[in-house]
């Protein structure tokens, strides 16, 4: 195992965490790390239901506070953790980030925009290329978003959001 996958499973654990507030929170559990070199500049978790903003994406947050972290909206030579393949809305903002990486877990083949059903991150006619890394933790990613919308679908999710023993429940 060389170094830059243990930094990408531990980044990863950290926006896996954030994903586990968001579902505490009665959010899709999303959540978000970002990264420059070693260095954890944000992290952020879903918030669009609770914040009543269609926008609050944890990728989105996670670049909002880096950018005003660092006093740059170019994020360059930064990597962006995500537990889920970003939309396109977010895909948007990591282009226009500058960011270098993004390392995500889950698959999303109904709106992923990096490998799913999109290929934004790599179209020719952009100037800036993303590296592009999924699947790490995506078995643990996944799993959070299938016991959340388990859970949901039997009613048990309401306005005050999952008990923190939801994760508990297998």
């Amino acid at each position: 195992m060389n170094d830059q996958h243990t930094l990408d499973l531990a980044f990863m654990q950290i926006a896996l965490d954030q994903a586990r507030q968001a579902a505490c929170m009665g959010e899709v559990p999303v959540g978000a790390a970002l990264v420059h070199g070693e260095t954890l500049l944000a992290t952020a978790s879903n918030r669009p239901i609770t914040t009543n903003d269609p926008t609050a994406h944890a990728e989105i947050l996670a670049i909002r506070e880096a950018a005003a972290k660092t006093g740059n909206y170019r994020l360059v030579d930064t990597t962006l953790y995500v537990t889920l393949e970003p939309c396109i809305m977010c895909m948007g903002a990591i282009l226009h980030a500058r960011i270098q990486r993004l390392v995500f877990g889950a698959l999303d083949p109904k709106t992923g925009a990096a490998q799913s059903r999109y290929t934004i991150g790599v179209d020719g006619f952009l100037n800036h290329r993303l590296e592009i890394l999924g699947g790490v933790l995506g078995v643990e990613c996944s799993r959070l978003l299938k016991d959340f919308f388990k859970v949901r679908r039997k009613g048990k999710i309401d306005e005050q959001g999952v008990a923190p023993h939801f994760f508990d429940e297998g």
